[in-house]
């Protein structure tokens, strides 16, 4: 009797455990949102910045692996490759397709699907590129940040001559693959122009073609470099940074993150604060915030940042102009 008695005891407990075991088991089998992450480049190069972008994620209450889940694709500078990667990402039925990595990513996102929500970074104008109806009222199923990036070409040569003295030519390094291009070269020959400097240019879209670059520029005595706005370039940052000094080349940058790595001088927007606010963007809209109603974000700041260490190096003495007006000196 009282083993018998024990044994039911023992069949009611587990019983018990079972029939309150089993509905946590169930939500913690529950899936979580999916966030779908499209980028034209390569992930070594845009670690702080995917890190900015769970920051931003994090400030509207989304941990991964807590309470959302992600899944990436990165194209490695194979921009042809994107609407295949897009495409992938819709069928997994994320709740929000993030696209990074400019223009190509957000235009790829755009085409694989008009329902699922896009929130983009990009350097263009989204509304010239049909993204959005407007930047204050998207409209559609897309919204993001655009860091105005291509459109501040000419203002880098305008400094870099400012930078570097009065020179007869300038050499400009860009990516013939990234949409953009056409009016990024026609932004910088519309400023070189202006200033009375020949421009030389110099497409690149594999490490060899960069390599060859560079030995060119050096063959030639060019005396400085603009390298343009692009996701592919971006990624080999410190090969760039690398032949630049390793060939004593002057070099005009866009990002903070060149400048950081041991390159001349950079002007641009914050990338890492455009990824902050992607990520903050999902968020809201993974609690409910429709994109046709989150205005296109814009940056309000942009960082001049100067390398006085590689200036030395290169035996150029800044003017007081660029250093008064540099947001960031680095000794």
């Amino acid at each position: 009797m009282s083993a018998g008695g024990r044994m039911r005891r023992r069949d009611l407990i587990a019983l018990g455990a079972g029939a309150v075991a089993w509905p946590l088991a169930a939500v913690a089998d529950e899936p979580m949102p999916l966030i779908g992450v499209l980028h034209s480049a390569t992930p070594a190069a845009f670690v702080t910045h995917m890190a900015a972008f769970r920051d931003g994620l994090k400030e509207t209450g989304f941990l991964e692996g807590k309470n959302i889940a992600i899944v990436l694709r990165w194209a490695e500078g194979h921009y042809d490759r994107l609407l295949a990667l897009a495409t992938e990402l819709v069928r997994q039925r994320p709740a929000v397709l993030v696209a990074l990595g400019g223009d190509p990513s957000a235009l790829a996102a755009k085409a694989a699907t008009a329902s699922i929500p896009i929130v983009f970074d990009l350097g263009g104008d989204p509304v010239k590129l049909g993204l959005v109806a407007s930047l204050s009222r998207p409209g559609g199923n897309a919204t993001g940040v655009s860091i105005l990036g291509p459109s501040l070409e000419g203002k880098r040569l305008t400094m870099l001559h400012e930078l570097v003295g009065p020179v007869r030519s300038v050499g400009v390094l860009f990516n013939p693959d990234f949409p953009p291009t056409r009016s990024q070269l026609a932004d910088v020959r519309e400023a070189a122009r202006a200033m009375d400097v020949q421009t030389q240019d110099f497409p690149a879209n594999t490490d060899r073609e960069i390599e060859a670059a560079f030995e060119t520029i050096a063959r030639q005595h060019i005396p400085a470099l603009l390298q343009l706005s692009d996701p592919f370039l971006n990624s080999r940052r410190a090969k760039i940074v690398h032949l630049a000094a390793e060939r004593a080349i002057p070099t005009m940058y866009q990002f903070r993150e060149y400048a950081a790595a041991g390159g001349l001088i950079s002007y641009g927007p914050s990338l890492p604060d455009a990824y902050r606010q992607v990520g903050v963007y999902a968020g809201r809209i993974l609690k409910g915030a429709k994109p046709a109603d989150l205005p296109v974000i814009q940056p309000v700041k942009f960082e001049l940042v100067v390398n006085l260490k590689t200036a030395k190096a290169l035996k150029i003495s800044v003017p007081d102009s660029i250093l008064v007006r540099a947001d960031e000196v680095m000794e």
